[in-house]
């Protein structure tokens, strides 16, 4: 039996999804924080469970040929990059592996007739968000400050600088709590629901360099508005600040936005070019963080669709229409279900800005608005599914089913879901042909997957 203080010399022989080394100890599984597969390092046990423990590093004996050195002075204390210590061609092996063994482990599937891709990584990944969400509150010794974070926590580590983003949206971070300082603006506490700031909330749109500053809330106005929009439009870089927004979430809730929103400056949305096509991008709006890698998603599962435009196709969970019109350029008809409505209205005026006239658009849960069109008789030759971590629901696919469409082009950003949501499928009368990873978030542990399923 493993006890707490105990130190032993081990070799690492994997890594999970969260950045921990994995050892065995006597029977016993021992999670090591910062440990790289391949690793020779002396540890101390620090918390020991029925059949697992935990250990922290004491000294690196031999370090692994996958461990490098972090690029960013914050790792391991932001909670934002959990693999900064794994060479970048090993993270994208892992995630390979992480996708396989989900589909074999959790959906019992078997893989021998699939065609499982390497994962699809970037040249340069560093760099790539879209999107940059920084809490603003207050240390222990009461400093004010924005930034991630910690890991497994809501205390935030302040950062000047997150090499994952834009270096602006970093400066508009420090650009408002210059202006909470200077005006006594408070931060929220999630504790008393006390205080106006939660966080600052930056899109940028990588193709036409428009960038949209959003501040939530907890209230309807800040002090000195002007002062905060003429801190933001201040800050110089690459980017053209178009819109700043003021959020409303006065909810005991810990949501990055609330419904409400206010135009301080410049327009209500931006606008960013994706595959060919213009979408318009509002702040309650989903669209994805890494402009190149997504563009190489869809195009992937618009490839597994196989489509020869004479198809009718049903994309469910479509947020702001971005497959829906990247498969309506070659396809006859395409159906958007979606249950936010105004990421629906985004997707009709994406439709006409493209000049998109085979694409319609319905408001309402997937599993609702699939029962109502199974029920008209819609038999869609492709179905796209893209749904939000949590997967499907049995209606969704139960619905799905009964459509029997000739393909299922599934794109998940979580594989325990995929891998349920297949088994389903597959139950069903699909069978997986292709799966191709990709890595929409290099040196964390998500992956983003897209399966081709068909019918047998």
């Amino acid at each position: 039996m493993l006890k707490e203080k105990e130190i032993y010399t081990v070799t690492i022989t994997a890594n999970t999804e969260t950045g921990d080394g994995v050892c065995r100890i006597d029977d016993f599984a021992v999670f090591v924080a910062g440990a790289a597969a391949g690793d020779t390092l002396e540890i101390e046990i620090t918390k020991v469970k029925k059949s697992y423990a935990f250990a922290r590093i004491l000294r690196i004996v031999t370090p692994s040929i996958h461990r490098v050195e972090p690029f960013c002075k914050a790792f391991p204390k932001c909670g934002g990059c959990q693999l900064a210590h794994l060479s970048y061609s090993y993270q994208l092996e892992m995630k390979q592996q992480i996708v396989t063994d989900a589909l074999r482990r959790l959906g019992h599937l078997d893989l021998s007739d699939a065609e499982v891709f390497p994962t699809l990584g970037m040249d340069e990944p560093q760099r790539y968000r879209n999107k940059m969400v920084f809490p603003i509150g207050y240390k222990a010794d009461g400093r004010l400050v924005g930034g991630f974070y910690a890991a497994k926590s809501h205390h935030i580590i302040a950062l000047s600088d997150c090499a994952l983003g834009t270096k602006v949206a970093s400066e508009m971070l420090s650009a408002v709590v210059r202006y909470m300082k200077e005006n006594k603006v408070s931060a929220y506490d999630e504790t008393t629901h006390k205080g106006l700031v939660r966080r600052l909330f930056v899109r940028t749109g990588a193709h036409s360099g428009e960038m949209m500053a959003v501040i939530s809330v907890n209230g309807t106005r800040l002090p000195e508005e002007k002062k905060l929009v003429e801190a933001l439009c201040s800050v110089q870089g690459d980017f053209t600040l178009s819109s700043i927004v003021l959020n409303s979430n006065t909810e005991k809730n810990n949501l990055v936005l609330g419904a409400k929103n206010r135009t301080l400056y410049g327009k209500a949305t931006i606008s960013d070019t994706l595959s060919g096509l213009s979408f318009d991008i509002s702040p309650n709006s989903f669209y994805q963080v890494n402009p190149q890698q997504t563009e190489r998603l869809y195009e992937t599962a618009v490839r597994f669709a196989g489509l020869s435009g004479a198809e009718t196709v049903l994309d469910l969970y479509c947020g702001i229409g971005t497959i829906s019109l990247c498969a309506a350029k070659s396809a006859a008809r395409v159906i958007g279900v979606e249950i936010v409505e105004q990421a629906i209205v985004d997707a009709k005026e994406n439709a006409a800005r493209n000049h998109i006239k085979n694409a319609e658009f319905y408001t309402g849960s997937a599993e609702d608005i699939s029962e109502k069109l199974l029920s008209e008789g819609l038999s869609p030759d492709v179905i796209f599914i893209d749904p939000p971590r949590k997967g499907s629901d049995e209606k969704t696919l139960s619905a799905m089913l009964s459509m029997r469409p000739e393909k299922i082009v599934y794109v998940s950003c979580n594989p325990a879901t995929l891998a349920r949501d297949a088994a389903t499928l597959v139950a069903g009368g699909y069978q997986i042909k292709k799966v191709q990873p990709v890595d929409m978030f290099p040196h964390t542990g998500h992956v983003e997957c897209c399966v081709l399923l068909c019918h047998i």
